[in-house]
């Protein structure tokens, strides 16, 4: 067969340990032989991104602002034994911390559904996507130790030199005291983002706060989204025939819990932190978890929802064998080249990914699967593949659907 020619670049994103020996197996067994792959590629790997002071990761942000489309691999955020490790200049910071920051993005995660992998709550029959907000609240607190009694006061101090106060606490003895911060900027991109990927995906929305303790706080999250919902979206969701709605995040949390799934959940950064971690583990596996960064302006970067499987790097560098789980990274790369052939209008790149993703999960639910899914199956006698032999075996279901 012809291979399918593409019009646009793809942003490659490389990536490190494990996760970049399986990127180069897809790339070699799943790509390459079926589409002329076009990418525009920059190494993410932590020996580049020191030796170019980190430049690099800029740079692969700023092309996925010119071409719209990047696709990523798994990459190390260093700590003090990787900058011993790998002799860093500096502590670098998190590359999906630096890229999301530049387009700014909100993170959508959702599950792999594969029959065999049942989910832990039993009337779950779709995926949920948690869209998480990725700046302020907790992250980005201040926080002090108080050693006795005091009064604690936010001071707001405007650029004319008005002074606002607000009572925190009167402490009669030690305690402690943290002081939050969010800018409507970052949260009117956070609800744009969230209904546009709604929009994109065709799935209803939920936004869960808690507005009833946090009056002002957590309350201006809750109007920005209304107000923009209702001067920008509401007659967008109606021709598209999905709903948007807000709930407490308590009772969100009440109805996901009774729900089938199917719909977007958007959450407060500390809530999307911890609600995908549930989501992701609440379903079978944190390897087939997959993430794709949306900005307002339309830009997306596909990523697995998982690290670099260190621990399985050093057994492969060993010359051990490893049973590494390839699925999310290998749904990175159908959902870019996806969204890449829809806004190119090559159908066949479309179909083409869709195939790539059937044949995926066909090959699991055939019993064909790696060694972390073999463990929590619900299927009799698996076959366990090494993490060469899957991406094999898919590429053999693949062939024969094409």
């Amino acid at each position: 067969m012809n291979k399918i020619e593409m019009k646009t670049p793809l942003v490659e994103m490389d990536g490190d340990e494990m996760t970049r020996i399986l990127w180069k197996m897809i790339k070699d067994d799943l790509l390459e032989p079926f589409i002329d792959l076009k990418t525009e590629y920059y190494d993410l790997g932590l020996e580049h991104r020191n030796a170019t002071d980190d430049q690099v990761t800029v740079d692969s942000a700023e092309a996925t602002k010119k071409y719209g489309v990047a696709v990523k691999c798994a990459t190390i955020t260093p700590n003090a034994a990787r900058m011993e490790e790998y002799d860093l200049k500096e502590m670098w910071k998190s590359p999906n911390g630096t890229i999301r920051a530049i387009l700014d993005g909100t993170v959508f995660r959702a599950p792999i559904v594969v029959k065999g992998i049942e989910p832990c709550v039993k009337n779950w029959k779709k995926p949920i996507t948690i869209a998480r907000h990725a700046y302020g609240d907790v992250y980005k607190g201040t926080e002090m130790k108080i050693p006795g009694a005091g009064k604690v006061e936010l001071v707001y101090t405007a650029e004319d030199g008005t002074v606002a106060k607000e009572l925190v606490h009167n402490f009669t003895g030690a305690g402690i005291v943290q002081g939050q911060h969010n800018i409507s900027s970052s949260i009117e991109s956070f609800a744009r983002s969230c209904f546009n990927y709604a929009l994109d995906i065709k799935q209803d929305l939920w936004f869960a706060t808690k507005d009833t303790i946090s009056k002002k706080y957590d309350h201006t999250f809750k109007d920005i989204f209304q107000e923009i919902f209702d001067s920008e979206y509401k007659e967008k969701f109606e021709a598209a025939g999905i709903t948007y709605f807000y709930t407490l995040i308590d009772d969100a949390v009440a109805r996901v819990m009774k729900s089938e799934g199917g719909y977007i959940w958007a959450c407060k950064n500390y809530d999307g932190d911890v609600m995908s971690d549930m989501i992701s583990s609440a379903f079978g596996s944190l390897a087939m978890m997959t993430s794709v960064l949306v900005s307002p302006q339309g830009y997306y970067e596909y990523e697995a929802a998982h690290g670099t499987v260190q621990r399985h790097y050093y057994k492969y560098l060993k010359g051990e064998e490893t049973s590494t789980n390839s699925v999310a990274t290998i749904f990175a790369w159908t959902g870019a080249l996806r969204k890449r052939g829809e806004l190119d209008q090559i159908p066949e790149l479309c179909d083409f990914a869709d195939k790539l993703e059937k044949a995926c999960i066909s090959t699991i639910e055939s019993g064909k699967m790696t060694k972390d899914l073999a463990l929590i199956t619900t299927l009799e006698n698996p076959t366990v593949l090494n993490s060469e032999e899957f991406i094999k075996a898919v590429r053999g279901t693949l062939e024969e659907m094409l």
